[in-house]
């Protein structure tokens, strides 16, 4: 068995991303995960999941060779962000304010998928289209009972992570009571490049820019409101969804947006923050299986990206006479993402907890805060600055 052979288990975007970078530096890689069928991408139709990329992570994938292989149609770089307080509170970011060009780009999950697995293909990473069974003694076994020699085991298999599981990573995960509602909107007014978010006393509403199409300008919705009345509105017919969605959307959005559509299909996801211990002899998790935060900051699949760079730079820098799995080498990984995870799942949590509160003290104090902060540029520059790592 190579001491330099790989093992990623998990064939989304973070274990596609694992493979891509692990193989591009040489190591014998192999990828775990079946293979979904992806749609055909069609102008002017967007997948309901979409993510903000960071400028970290744009600088990643296009050090990965895969940002220019996306389609610029699909893409929409965001220039400025505003975030409404429950009360009189705001805050305006904009990308100049911190000398950068964009704050964050809006990309399809399905389009990322697509290049990622061009790319692996391209660098003929092995490709297992099995299910993770378990791993022991250098070796992975397949749900089919296919064996592969394993230096090193990465956990990209998501939250309920099997890899997690059959290592004892001890993890902690607790319920928000809230569920993400997401889906397409075609409003009446351009969003010109700019993301909003709106604290609310139904949760946290964003409206994320997308590529304008000829039925008019387009936004994604992400609703995280509270789990029961995600529950009500999802056991309704797609027509009273939308009829729901617009009529609870018009009193917060309609100065901004005008008229506001439902134009996609209304998905639902319940919404938790977990964090584990991420490694064990021979196992680094990454991503979704590492941790969760919530999805108010966008960051879920930035710091993902941010666990696999590090991850490769810990590898690609070890001492030559230790293997991959050494507790030592992974140690440092750990050490490494310690402090911006927990600073991410602080901010968000804190976050949420905060605008959990009704009493009026606090709605005063927290939308006067959001007030302060709007007058600050040098804030304005330190929370730009935290987001585009």
């Amino acid at each position: 068995m190579s001491r330099e052979s790989v093992v990623v288990c998990g064939a989304g975007l973070v274990g596609l991303a694992s493979a891509l970078a692990l193989a591009r530096a040489g190591f014998d890689t192999t990828l775990v995960g079946p293979v979904r069928d992806l749609p055909v991408p069609v102008p002017g139709k967007f997948g309901a999941r979409v993510y903000a990329i960071s400028p970290a992570s744009q600088r990643f994938l296009s050090d990965l060779g895969v940002w220019d292989m996306l389609d610029p149609a699909r893409i929409t770089p965001v220039e400025a962000m505003q975030v409404y307080g429950d009360a009189s509170g705001h805050v305006h970011l904009n990308a100049w304010q911190a000398a950068q060009t964009t704050l964050t780009w809006i990309l399809e999950s399905d389009e990322i998928e697509r290049v990622l697995r061009q790319a692996v293909r391209l660098f003929r990473v092995n490709w297992c289209p099995d299910h993770f069974h378990q791993s022991s003694s250098g070796r992975v076994v397949t749900s089919s009972g296919q064996t592969l020699p394993a230096g090193l085991v990465i956990g990209a298999d998501g939250a309920r992570s099997p890899v997690r599981e059959s290592a004892g990573i001890r993890h902690h995960s607790r319920p928000y009571g809230h569920s993400g509602v997401v889906t397409h909107l075609t409003v009446q007014r351009p969003h010109q490049g700019t993301a909003f978010q709106w604290f609310t006393s139904d949760g946290v509403i964003a409206f994320l820019p997308m590529p304008d199409t000829p039925e008019g300008h387009q936004v994604s919705l992400v609703w995280s409101m509270p789990q029961e009345q995600a529950e009500a509105l999802m056991a309704k017919a797609p027509d009273d969804q939308a009829l729901w969605l617009e009529s609870h959307l018009a009193p917060v959005c309609s100065g901004f947006f005008g008229d506001v559509h439902v134009r996609s299909s209304v998905f639902s996801f319940p919404l938790f923050v977990e964090h584990s211990d991420m490694v064990a002899p021979g196992i680094a998790l990454v991503g979704d299986a590492a941790h969760r935060v919530h999805p108010l900051a966008g960051q879920g699949l930035n710091l993902g990206l941010g666990d696999v760079q590090e991850l490769l730079r810990v590898l690609a820098s070890k001492e030559a006479y230790r293997d991959v799995g050494d507790m030592r080498v992974l140690s440092r990984y750990r050490r490494a993402r310690a402090e911006p995870v927990l600073a991410m799942r602080a901010v968000t949590d804190g976050l949420h907890r905060l605008f959990a509160i009704q009493s009026p003290p606090v709605m005063l104090a927290r939308n006067l805060g959001m007030t302060l902060v709007d007058r600050l540029p040098f804030l304005k520059r330190r929370l730009i600055d935290g987001a585009s790592r």
